[in-house]
């Protein structure tokens, strides 16, 4: 079902006017809330409707604390002060949920022959998910400050062991103050990064 073009005030929330936040003011974000943006995201497209993404949000004090350890001195701060960062990873193992997930083939076969064919899938379509989760953020009025700057393998030994969940990114959430805005940074023109063929 195809329907008419977002207005102008949509386009700026979801990408014009967002911006990726620094600093955070107290807004809770509450576990219906939480619930209520996994609800629009898990709704994005995925390789076989495969939904690779697997997400952790560290809310407690404790949690963001111990996250916080594991992240860069320009990011742990960030976490410390957002009142939730997610942690968004991948299940290397998801086409175990595929015979619940595309039932209309073996789609599992797919994927489950190879570890590189499965890794790469989900490495690619969590990106997906956590692309759906910024923009699913921002629709739901909350901003968001995606973050690479962890150490991975203590972020997946503190949150993911004894699964087959590795980290993608972390990203946090909230309601963004303006006090560490950048002014918003260029971006490249259609001729300097797209081709039509």
């Amino acid at each position: 079902m195809s329907g008419s073009p977002l207005g102008a005030d949509a386009l700026d929330l979801l990408f014009r006017d967002a911006r990726t936040y620094y600093s955070w003011d107290e807004t809770p974000v509450t576990e219906t809330e939480l619930r209520a943006l996994y609800d629009l995201v898990k709704m994005g497209p995925t390789s076989a409707n495969a939904s690779p993404a697997r997400f952790i949000f560290a809310a407690s004090a404790d949690a963001r604390a111990k996250l916080a350890a594991t992240a860069s001195a320009a990011n742990a701060p960030k976490i410390l002060a957002a009142p939730v960062t997610a942690i968004i990873g991948f299940d290397t193992k998801f086409y175990d949920k595929l015979p619940i997930l595309f039932p209309p083939a073996d789609a599992r076969s797919w994927f489950a022959h190879s570890e590189t064919v499965a890794r790469e899938t989900a490495v690619r379509n969590s990106s997906l998910q956590g692309a759906y989760f910024i923009i699913a953020a921002r629709a739901l009025g909350w901003d968001t400050g995606p973050m690479s700057g962890f150490d991975k393998a203590a972020v997946d030994a503190q949150f993911w062991a004894g699964t087959d969940v590795e980290t993608n990114f972390i990203c946090s959430l909230g309601k963004g103050t303006t006090e560490k805005l950048f002014d918003r940074l260029p971006r490249l023109s259609f001729e300097d990064a797209a081709t039509i063929l």
